[in-house]
């Protein structure tokens, strides 16, 4: 694993901004990445597509994350340059209707670890299973050959208050899951989707190595304002570590 990376997760201040599974625009990729690597970001997840991956490595010296649900996928990215692969962010699918089943995950872990040998490997855990489930499925993963384990959840909750509150409400699902997964797992947790500024430093204090923000970030549509979010998450992190909070 890259060195910076391994460091940040390390010392429980990650920062991956993920540009999205399913978005090979390249304007859109390109304006992601540019913001990672001027907010301070620690690494960037992309979508499994070579092109995207040479595009962010001329734009950017962050470690690369490539995201794919189909083993193949991963090929062609590792060729050039990938650093890291991650099986997951579910998010993109639940919206068409498909849902990944623990045994479907495992078994994606299996083929994917077979298929590229020792490339540091990510998963997502499916929000979608109850937590005991996530909690056994990370275990499963962990044994497969999964070097760091993601969570989820933000696109199941529903906030029914604004502001902080509505935040930390939209954070919920998967702060839980850090929790819970963080405590049976010996390999870092990253806590992803629905997190923001505002929760951030909850999900290092729920356990997690670092945190992975997509929408927050490429749903936005000026660069300015993407540089901006960016920076106040690497500085959310920076002012909080496992060990003022006591992980």
């Amino acid at each position: 694993m890259h060195a910076h990376l391994q460091a940040a997760l390390s010392q429980g201040r990650a920062l991956k901004i993920i540009s999205g599974l399913t978005n090979f625009d390249t304007d859109r990729v390109a304006a992601v990445v540019r913001a990672a690597q001027q907010g301070g970001a620690t690494f960037v997840d992309i979508a499994a597509d070579a092109n995207l991956v040479r595009l962010a490595r001329r734009l950017s010296d962050l470690p690369i994350c490539v995201s794919a649900v189909e083993p193949e996928a991963f090929l062609t990215p590792l060729e050039a340059g990938a650093d890291m692969l991650e099986i997951g962010n579910f998010d993109a699918f639940y919206a068409q209707g498909r849902r990944f089943a623990a045994a479907e995950v495992l078994e994606l872990t299996y083929r994917t670890r077979t298929l590229v040998g020792d490339v540091p490997l990510s998963v997502t855990v499916p929000h979608i299973l109850p937590l005991d489930q996530q909690v056994q499925l990370a275990e499963e993963l962990v044994a497969a050959g999964a070097d760091l384990i993601q969570t989820e959840g933000g696109t199941s909750s529903q906030p029914s208050h604004g502001g902080t509150l509505g935040l930390i409400e939209k954070a919920a699902p998967t702060l839980a899951a850090a929790y819970e997964i963080s405590r049976a797992v010996e390999v870092p947790v990253l806590c992803a989707s629905g997190l923001s500024h505002v929760t951030a430093t909850m999900a290092i204090a729920a356990g997690a190595a670092g945190i992975g923000v997509g929408s927050a970030v490429n749903r936005l549509d000026n660069d300015v304002a993407m540089v901006a979010v960016v920076r106040q998450l690497a500085e959310a992190l920076q002012a909080v570590s496992r060990r003022s909070v006591g992980v």
